[in-house]
C-alpha cells in the first residue's frame, strides 16, 4: 500500500466495527453457536442424560404397577426298578430304561396396594430428577454459548489488533522508504536510516506474533464447533455493546433463572423427598399376591399313575412390617434430614457466590465502560498526533525518535481501545450468563 502524498488520517479510518469483505465465509454469531450446539459432544451428553432421567420418571418404576413372572419347566428322567416282596405275594419287578417326563407351568403376581405413600412420593421424585436433568442440560447450553460467544469476540479482538500492527508497519514501512531516500541523496543520516530498519523489522515481528494468535484463536474456535479445524471463516468485525446494564436487575433475574441455581432448588427438594421416602419405611407394606400353576406328568412306568395333570389358582394378601432392625430406620431418617439441611446450605451458599460473582463481574463491566470512553479520546488525539508528526519529519523539523514515539503512541492508543471494547463485552456476557438469560 502506498502512502506517500497520503494524510496518514487515512490508515486509521477503519476505526474499531468496520470488517473487509472477502470471498470467505462470513461467520454470524447466531450461526455458530447454532453450530455448536448441534456438534457439541457435551451438550450431546447431557441430553442424554436428561433423555435417561425422563425414561425413569414412570409410574412402573415408582412402583405403582403390579409385576408379574411366568415360570415354565420340563423335566426327563430315564430309571430302573428292581424290586422282590415278601411273601412271594407279587412277582418281582424288574424294569430298566424306564422314560418319564414332567412339567410345570406357572404365572404369579404382586402388586403393592400400601406402603406409606412411598410411590407417590418415588413418582416425585423421579418428576423432580427429570426436571435436575433438564437444569442440567440447560447449565451445559448457556455456559456452551458464553463459551462460543466469548471466543467469537475474541476473534474480533484479535482480528483488530492485526489491523492495528499492519497500519503501525505500513507507517513504518513508509517511514524507512523516506529515511532511505533521504539518506541516498546526502540529506539523511545512515543512523536515521538504521533506526528505520530496525523499528520496521520489530513491527514485523509484532505483527507476525499477532497473526499467529488470531490464527490460534480461531482453530480453537472450530474445535469449539466441532468442525475441522482449518476452517476458513470471517467475522463481523463489530464488538458491539448493549445499553448498559443494571445490576440491581441482573441480581433478581439471577435469582429466579440462574439454572445452577435451580438445579440446586431441585436437589433440595429432592432431599426432602428423600426424608419421606425414608419415613414411607416405617409404614406398613400391603402387597396383593395372585398366582396360577399348572404341573404336567407322564410314568412310563407299568404301574401307578400313566400320566395326569393339575392345576391351581391363589391368591391373598401380605402384609409387612419393621418391627425393629437395630434402629437402623431411625439413623437413615436422621440421615436424610441431615442431607436436606446439607442441600439448603448448598443453596445459600450457592446464592452467596452468584451474588460475589455478578458483583465482581459488574465492577469489571463499569471501569472497561469508562475505559472505553477515555481510550476512544485518546485513540482520536493519536490519530491526529500522527498526521502532525509525519508532516514535521517529512520536511524535518521531528526527528526520527519523535515520529517513533506517535506511532508507538497511536498503535498502543487503539490497542487499550479494543482491549477495553472487548472486556466489557466480556463482562457484559459473563453477567448475562450469570443472570439466567443468555438463552
Amino acid at each position: 500500500m502506498k502512502l506517500v502524498g497520503l494524510p496518514l488520517s487515512l490508515l486509521f479510518i477503519f476505526s474499531l466495527g468496520v470488517s473487509s469483505a472477502d470471498a470467505q465465509e462470513t461467520l454470524r454469531l447466531e450461526d455458530a453457536i447454532q453450530q455448536g450446539l448441534q456438534n457439541q459432544f457435551s451438550i450431546q451428553i447431557a441430553k442424554k442424560r436428561e433423555k435417561i432421567a425422563e425414561n425413569d420418571n414412570t409410574l412402573g418404576n415408582a412402583g405403582f404397577l403390579p409385576t408379574i413372572n411366568g415360570t415354565t419347566t420340563k423335566n426327563y428322567a430315564v430309571s430302573g426298578l428292581n424290586q422282590e416282596f415278601f411273601g412271594g405275594l407279587r412277582a418281582p419287578l424288574n424294569q430298566s430304561g424306564v422314560r418319564s417326563n414332567s412339567g410345570n407351568a406357572g404365572v404369579t403376581m404382586a402388586w403393592t396396594l400400601y406402603d406409606g405413600k412411598g410411590m407417590f412420593i418415588l413418582k416425585d421424585r423421579f418428576a423432580e430428577l427429570q426436571q435436575l436433568g433438564a437444569q442440567q442440560t440447560e447449565t451445559s447450553i448457556e455456559n456452551l454459548i458464553a463459551l462460543i460467544s466469548n471466543t467469537y469476540y475474541d476473534i474480533i479482538r484479535q482480528e483488530l489488533r492485526v489491523n492495528n500492527f499492519k497500519k503501525g508497519l505500513e507507517i513504518s514501512n513508509d517511514r524507512l522508504k523516506l529515511a532511505k531516500d533521504r539518506y541516498e541523496v546526502g540529506q539523511g543520516s545512515k543512523v536515521d536510516y538504521y533506526s528505520a530498519q530496525v523499528d520496521y523489522n520489530e513491527d514485523k515481528a509484532l505483527l507476525l506474533a499477532q497473526e499467529q494468535s488470531f490464527l490460534n484463536t480461531k482453530i480453537s474456535f472450530n474445535a469449539l464447533l466441532v468442525r475441522a479445524m482449518q476452517t476458513e471463516f470471517k467475522v463481523l468485525s463489530v464488538i458491539d455493546l448493549l445499553p448498559k446494564l443494571s445490576l440491581t436487575e441482573l441480581s433478581d433475574l439471577a435469582m429466579k433463572q440462574n439454572p445452577t441455581l435451580l438445579a440446586a432448588i431441585v436437589s433440595k427438594r429432592i432431599s426432602d423427598l428423600d426424608i419421606k421416602n425414608t419415613q414411607s419405611l416405617q409404614m406398613p407394606q400391603i402387597d396383593l399376591l395372585a398366582g396360577y400353576n399348572m404341573n404336567q406328568v407322564e410314568n412310563g412306568a407299568g404301574f401307578g399313575v400313566q400320566r395326569g395333570t393339575s392345576n391351581a389358582l391363589n391368591y391373598g394378601l401380605r402384609a409387612t412390617i419393621n418391627i425393629f432392625d437395630g434402629y437402623n430406620q431411625k439413623r437413615r431418617v436422621q440421615n436424610a434430614k441431615i442431607n436436606a439441611e446439607i442441600a439448603q446450605l448448598q443453596v445459600d451458599d450457592l446464592k452467596n457466590s452468584l451474588n460475589a460473582s455478578l458483583e465482581r463481574a459488574y465492577v469489571t463491566y463499569e471501569n472497561a465502560l469508562n475505559l472505553i470512553n477515555l481510550e476512544s479520546e485518546n485513540y482520536t488525539i493519536a490519530k491526529q498526533n500522527i498526521d502532525i508528526a509525519f508532516d514535521r519529519f517529512k520536511v524535518g523539523i521531528a526527528t526520527s525518535y519523535e515520529l517513533r514515539e506517535v506511532q508507538r503512541n497511536a498503535v498502543a492508543a487503539e490497542t487499550r481501545l479494543i482491549e477495553a471494547k472487548f472486556a466489557a463485552k466480556s463482562a457484559e456476557i459473563e453477567l448475562i450468563r450469570l443472570s439466567g438469560g443468555i438463552l
